[in-house]
């Protein structure tokens, strides 16, 4: 079995957690170490598992260890993986047993996390370290560059090219043949049905942008 620890044990790190229990019932794959959080008490436990340290500590593990990023801001995400230097860590793909995932042309990127009920077709690729939480779909010939995170119930319509770092909302709505620029943010239950520029926080049905940001 696979070592296998979360960097986060907060709310979605405990559900990653459940996600490699799930995994486990099916092929019995990995070791549940723990958790590193910079926020918590090394040693102290969570839902039974220990917290074993900071992220910084990562870099003083001196054998194989699988680690997944369970933090839904794109940008924290990104900051913390430049931090992690130590070539005994690596980022599997975590794919929950209940996922639909086409046979055709399909790419998922090292460390991303693809949750319960998820649908992805055919003709997709999706970059290293993208959440795609509970019952997200994405469509054909769809592109999502690294670090972006899709909370629950996300549609992600065909044709869509998502640049890195974006973050959407829960239950919003893409429609086919769009682009959503860098570093955007999608509100919960909005609906984009034009294309969206870099930096902005996008809410509303259609999705507007309301402000712009420097990340």
């Amino acid at each position: 079995m696979k070592k296998i620890a979360t960097i986060g044990a907060g709310g979605f790190g405990r559900e990653v957690k459940m996600l490699i229990d799930h995994i486990n019932k099916e092929s019995n794959e990995y070791e549940f170490i723990g958790y590193f959080d910079d926020g918590v008490i090394p040693n102290e436990l969570v839902n039974g598992c220990p917290v074993l340290g900071e992220v910084n500590d990562l870099n003083d593990i001196d054998q194989d260890l699988q680690v997944v990023v369970a933090i839904g801001s794109p940008i924290v995400k990104k900051k913390i993986l430049e931090k992690i230097i130590n070539p005994f860590i690596s980022f599997p793909v975590l794919i929950h047993p209940s996922v639909i995932v086409g046979n055709d042309n399909i790419y998922i990127g090292e460390g991303s996390i693809i949750c319960a009920g998820s649908i992805i077709t055919t003709d997709v690729s999706i970059g290293k370290h993208v959440i795609l939480n509970l019952c997200c779909t994405v469509g054909h010939d769809t592109r999502i560059n690294d670090f972006c995170s899709f909370m629950p119930s996300v549609n992600i319509s065909g044709e869509v090219n998502i640049h890195e770092c974006v973050y959407v909302g829960t239950g919003a709505k893409i429609i086919n043949q769009l682009e959503v620029g860098t570093g955007t943010i999608i509100g919960a239950g909005a609906v984009v049905s034009r294309n969206l520029p870099p930096n902005c926080t996008a809410v509303g049905i259609p999705a507007k942008p309301i402000k712009f940001h420097n990340e």
